[in-house]
């Protein structure tokens, strides 16, 4: 059945926006060509999406021919602001776009643990107003939020989760009373740095691929023929919960502690570092795995150093000593030297990324023995999956880079028989909020590119 003439003018209108925002302007000739409308069809909707104040005369071509030079079509980048959150255990970072995706203002505020509810959402929506003041934005047209835990993908709303802070909840509200008039989308932060990563990072030529995070905590997110999957309850990737070998016990409902985030969480892997010998001069000041990832990869230099009180020299030959407990979780984490190591294939002489310090090298040994763990997720994940590739995300993912990708890809490589390449992240912890901000921009197009009738 054809489409009517008012559906094919919205797909033509859509098709011309989307091209004029991939491209940059256009003459009406171009539109003509990529198009392949008809001039007269090509007229008519520059013409109506000019009436509706989505595009305008921004230029003229600078080919020189006979007559006047041929009008330049861009889109309207300043007809709606959009705002992306990166919303994190303590701390919010914001930025505020045009249409088009270019960032007008950003900025970002700790919000310590001992601050209550509403503070801290206080705190994270005047944050938002005076990013969008900076950026010249009256009006927000939509909010792209990206936080921890467990989206509802009937309603679309962040679930109440065990252990995250009780702001983050009220905030999504807070915000949609303070800005009645925006649009305001919550999703997993995971999966939307597998977004970013799949728009503008390291899975930019893979239509299936998962994401492995890790940060603070740890997480997946799975796109698998170009689609996000959430799951039935929007848990799809919650790794941290994966029971594995090399811990104590096995999580619970309640708690992932005993699972993967044992092993490869950030309090995890300062605790392998401190018992390899390894630890950073701000100690206890914050977050410093990844710090520490980072130093040992350029050899055991920077910031790393060698601590007699924290285990020596770190010469114990299970790769999965010295897990211990996260501040605030409880204790039972740690593995003993009759753990389940030999479940791991620990580094062997000649791995690739094996690193320049060899064996004897503390650094080097770290990066090995937290390869080891990173394995074991990456293996789960590939014998369920089977995506062919899986990027190392967030700031550790990052600051282990090719390193600490190769180390993991060598080790799954014997683990598996599945072909799985494993890289790591290109846009690191800020994968969050691009990945916010990717999808405000597409959602608020969505609604704009779709012009009324006249």
């Amino acid at each position: 059945m054809p489409a009517s003439p008012s559906t094919a003018r919205a797909i033509n209108d859509r098709l011309a926006l989307r091209l004029l925002q991939q491209e940059g302007p256009l003459t009406a000739g171009q539109l003509k060509q990529l198009t392949g409308l008809s001039r007269p069809s090509v007229a008519d909707l520059v013409e109506r999406l000019t009436a509706a104040g989505l595009v305008a005369v921004v230029g003229e071509a600078g080919e020189q021919r006979r007559g006047p030079n041929a009008k330049l079509y861009g889109i309207v980048a300043d007809r709606a602001h959009l705002a992306a959150l990166d919303v994190r255990t303590e701390s919010v970072s914001v930025v505020v776009s045009d249409l088009l995706g270019r960032v007008l203002a950003e900025a970002s505020v700790p919000i310590g643990d001992g601050t209550g509810t509403g503070p801290a959402v206080e705190q994270a929506v005047a944050l938002v107003e005076r990013v969008a003041k900076e950026a010249g934005a009256d009006r927000l047209h939509t909010v792209g939020i990206g936080a921890p835990g467990l989206i509802d993908p009937a309603t679309g709303e962040l679930r109440d989760s065990t252990g995250l802070p009780a702001w983050h909840r009220r905030l999504v509200a807070a915000l949609q009373e303070r800005l009645p008039e925006a649009r305001v989308i919550v999703e997993n932060e995971t999966n939307l740095a597998a977004l970013a990563e799949q728009r503008d990072g390291a899975a930019r030529d893979r239509d299936t691929f998962v994401l492995l995070w890790l940060g603070h905590g740890t997480g997946a997110a799975v796109v698998l023929d170009g689609n996000l999957r959430r799951g039935a309850s929007g848990g799809t990737g919650e790794i941290g919960f994966l029971p594995v070998p090399g811990t104590s016990g096995l999580p619970s409902a309640t708690d992932c502690e005993g699972g993967f985030h044992s092993l490869a969480g950030a309090s995890a892997i300062e605790s392998l570092a401190l018992g390899h010998g390894l630890t950073a001069p701000h100690a206890g000041a914050g977050p410093w795995a990844a710090e520490l990832v980072g130093a040992a990869v350029r050899g055991a230099g920077g910031p790393v150093g060698f601590a007699n009180e924290a285990g020596g020299s770190g010469s114990g030959s299970d790769s999965m000593d010295g897990v211990g407990p996260e501040p605030g979780r409880g204790a039972g984490t740690a593995v003993g030297s009759s753990g389940s190591a030999s479940a791991v294939p620990g580094g062997e002489a000649g791995d690739p990324g094996a690193g320049a310090g060899g064996p004897s090298d503390p650094g080097a040994r770290f990066l090995d023995a937290l390869a080891d763990r990173i394995a074991v997720g990456v293996a789960s994940v590939a014998a369920v999956l089977d995506p062919g590739c899986v990027v190392l995300g967030g700031e550790i993912g990052q600051a282990g880079g090719a390193e600490l990708a190769a180390r993991v890809e060598a080790r799954v490589r014997r683990m598996s028989p599945l072909a799985t390449e494993v890289r790591t992240s290109v846009l690191g912890g800020g994968a969050v909020l691009r990945g916010a901000l990717l999808t405000a921009r597409d959602r608020a197009q969505d609604e704009l590119f779709t012009p009324p009738e006249r």
